[in-house]
């Protein structure tokens, strides 16, 4: 920075004695993100800071970039660049419809000659594109690309990209470049956590899945409310702040809002939900039940119910939510973590908890969530019969019990 840019300018002031202001002085640095490693990105911020910004040279900078963790940690309170910079948040603060409008009327136009009609486009569908972009500028611009391919009808692809939904066999893709971005992403975020001694063996793709369909709450354990994140945490077996771990390096894509994940673009969650689309990244809802039930019935196992804290009630509700077991409990999926539960004294855990929760009275447990609970845990029992019938004999003799003392506490 010093050779090829400080002194070339030095020299010209102080021996050539010209007026530097007459010179074109904005620097725009773009991709700042794409220096590989958070050394190398804070390094280049350092090297600003110090040969751009605290010389008395006329340099204004232009920095766009993806908000990585050295990025972010230079720009926030504390940060070297806080007080220096101005911080324009695009995903928050800026929203481009008409820009993005005005970007899509204007390429469009351009391509009516080979369409051979130039109403071949109406403004509703440049507002459903703009819509559709949340914001992010990147999504017109690759449904453009998409649609201006020379080997193809501008007309029918725009057609196929308003009215796109992914699913098996699926032929058209118009949004594969976005795809390849968020790919990237992610693997980049799971390549720094997974780096970490404390995150190895941990899958981040898996806690990440989880925590976001949590806040979307998309699950079936989680159709009616969302759960608190330091519950969840401590189920998983992760630290409390974990979702703010695991998004450190996914900030161009989503951001932490209270309890809840926020997405900045709608087509992120889509390429989440599809397999089609995130391909080797995609982790179905129901791989995500088989891990949250695996780590319940671990938990359930480990927990000492003979602590009677202020929150153990909670958390109690949490383990037994009735709605997650009907759900979770298909097929052999989760036969060996049951026989080992089983094994275990895992249901003598649950009629612990059960007995525990009608001593406590604790709101949430009425009689209706015990039922429902018993009752599919008696449907799995009959279909775990044809399976494992020594580990369904068990079962069955407890939720013939707990059958009984529903109706007592009924009467």
């Amino acid at each position: 920075m010093n050779t090829l840019i400080v002194r070339p300018f030095s020299h010209l002031r102080e021996r050539v004695d010209l007026d530097l202001t007459t010179f074109p002085y904005a620097i725009l640095i773009d991709g700042l993100d794409e220096c590989q490693g958070e050394a190398r990105q804070a390094e280049l911020l350092a090297a600003i800071r110090l040969c751009l910004l605290a010389t008395n040279l006329p340099f204004r900078i232009f920095l766009a970039s993806r908000p990585e963790m050295a990025i972010r940690t230079a720009l926030e309170p504390g940060g070297h660049l806080h007080r220096v910079a101005n911080h324009l948040r695009l995903s928050d603060k800026y929203y481009a419809e008409k820009d993005m409008c005005r970007y899509l009327r204007r390429r469009f136009r351009a391509l009516s000659p080979r369409v051979g009609n130039p109403q071949w486009f109406t403004e509703k569908d440049i507002n459903v594109l703009a819509e559709a972009a949340s914001g992010q500028f990147v999504y017109v611009a690759t449904a453009y690309n998409y649609i201006s391919q020379p080997r193809g009808s501008p007309a029918d692809r725009l057609k196929i990209v308003l009215t796109w939904t992914p699913h098996e066999g699926q032929v058209a893709r118009p949004f594969e470049a976005l795809d390849r971005l968020y790919a990237n992403i992610l693997l980049a975020a799971k390549e720094a956590y997974e780096a970490v001694d404390t995150h190895r063996g941990r899958d981040f793709l898996m806690l990440f899945r989880t925590y976001q369909l949590n806040s979307t709450q998309e699950l079936p354990w989680c159709a009616t409310r969302q759960y608190d994140l330091a519950l969840l945490s401590s189920l998983l077996g992760v630290e409390h702040n974990a979702l703010k771990i695991l998004i450190s390096d996914l900030h161009s894509l989503v951001t932490l809002e209270g309890a809840s994940l926020r997405r900045y673009h709608k087509s992120f969650y889509d390429f989440l939900d599809h397999e089609s689309r995130s391909k080797n990244l995609f982790i179905s809802c129901h791989r995500v039940l088989g891990y949250i039930e695996r780590r319940r019935l671990s938990y359930i196992i480990k927990y000492p119910w003979e602590l009677e804290s202020d929150g153990w009630g909670t958390l109690g509700l949490f383990l037994l939510d009735a709605g997650f077991w009907m759900f979770s409990f298909e097929g052999d999926d989760l036969d060996h973590e049951i026989v080992e539960f089983t094994q275990k004294g895992g249901w003598n855990k649950i009629d612990k908890l059960l007995s525990l929760a009608r001593q406590k009275s604790f709101q949430g447990l009425r009689d209706v969530h015990w039922s429902n609970l018993v009752w599919s845990l008696s449907r799995f029992a009959v279909d775990l019969n044809n399976r494992k019938p020594e580990t369904a004999a068990i079962l069955n003799k407890h939720v013939e019990k707990w059958l009984r003392d529903i109706e007592v506490w009924r009467l």
